[in-house]
């Protein structure tokens, strides 16, 4: 695991709190390469992205028509999750890594919507993120909301800075929604799942998902296996059932365990979504 640290300065006031940016300059933004968060608006409807972003995004739906859908229903899942971590578990603080640029219903709303005391700090490492959730993060009076611009493979870091906000001798929920296969490397994204857990007291939850390629016919995983391979818009690595059950390991999976992602807990009114349309694994587990 790499030890990246831009450092950053945290300012907090009337409930609100954000973790500043590298205080030497500005942040660089590449806009000629595209980037997962960006890419992912682009997949959800929304308007912040560019042209990078845009061809990848196309590129990519074009292997996979169904990574739309795969889009909508990992976001119902962050919300169902959350409400669940909040209304049922009693949780007041998250600490939501990959949060990508906001949209409707982010975490802080969901949570502090139910409970307006909680306390959520977002992770992220792109930049126009980071402009975003500076304008648009904002916490309700009796909560806080923050934002780190980090890595990941910086688990360290990413601690350290949320301690600054978060309490860690109670309870935290940490989101790892639609991130871990974006570490190719299986011992470093187990590895860096099970640091975070060491780090969280008894108590705790998980929420995950992770793209599969477990439903693919045959031609569509051909497909993926050879953009991976090429470095063509494979910018991310897919598993199967037994590979994020391993990241999952050392934590209690919650009922129904690892699933599709449409099958977390849905809405009673809510349509179905094969596996094959929607391919997210997604689960919720606790600390012990």
């Amino acid at each position: 695991m790499s030890n990246r640290f831009s450092p950053c300065r945290h300012r907090q006031r009337n409930g609100r709190s954000v973790m500043g940016s590298d205080p030497y300059g500005p942040p660089k933004l590449d806009t000629s390469v595209p980037h997962p968060a960006r890419r992912y608006n682009y997949w959800l409807g929304g308007k912040d992205h560019f042209e990078a972003d845009r061809v990848s995004g196309d590129a990519i739906a074009a292997m996979f028509p169904g990574v739309r859908a795969s889009a909508i229903e990992n976001r119902r899942f962050l919300q169902r999750g959350v409400t669940f971590l909040v209304g049922e578990c009693g949780v007041r603080q998250f600490l939501d890594i990959g949060t990508g640029l906001p949209t409707a219903d982010n975490t802080h709303e969901i949570a502090q919507r139910i409970a307006p005391e909680s306390r959520i700090v977002y992770v992220d490492n792109d930049p126009l993120v980071m402009v975003h959730a500076r304008a648009l993060l904002t916490s309700a009076p009796e909560g806080v909301t923050a934002y780190i611009e980090q890595d990941l493979d910086d688990t360290k870091a990413v601690l350290d800075e949320a301690r600054m906000v978060l309490d860690f001798d109670r309870p935290i929920a940490l989101l790892l929604v639609a991130v871990m296969h974006f570490i190719s490397d299986d011992n470093d994204a187990c590895e860096a799942v099970a640091e975070l857990r060491d780090a969280l007291p008894p108590g705790s939850y998980l929420l995950l998902s992770h793209v599969t390629g477990d439903p693919f016919n045959p031609r569509t995983q051909a497909a993926w296996d050879q953009a991976i391979a090429s470095g063509r818009h494979g910018d991310f690595r897919y598993r199967n059932e037994d590979e994020v059950l391993k990241i999952l390991d050392g934590w209690d999976l919650l009922a129904p365990g690892l699933v599709p992602v449409a099958q977390w807990r849905p809405d009673p009114d809510s349509e179905p979504v094969a596996f094959a349309d929607a391919a997210v694994y997604a689960a919720v587990a606790r600390k012990i």
